[in-house]
């Protein structure tokens, strides 16, 4: 039960992220954490999440990662 609820969030976060891509272009992890008031965890399981299904990009900066739409 535990892992469902959890897989779900993530799967949500992933559709946030995912729109908020759509609506902003490309955005560090960072500004997409705090626009769309997410943890540092769920920010990056979701993040895994879209790019296992190939559908962002994800570029080191200095200090961050750029995240894009494939």
């Amino acid at each position: 039960m535990v892992n469902e609820l959890m897989e779900l969030d993530i799967g949500l976060a992933a559709g946030d992220i995912w729109r908020y891509l759509v609506e902003n272009g490309n955005s560090s992890t960072i500004k997409i954490r705090i626009n769309l008031g997410i943890s540092n965890t769920t920010l990056y399981l979701a993040l895994g999440w879209l790019l296992r299904e190939g559908k962002i990009n994800i570029a080191l900066t200095d200090y961050s990662y750029k995240i894009s739409l494939k």
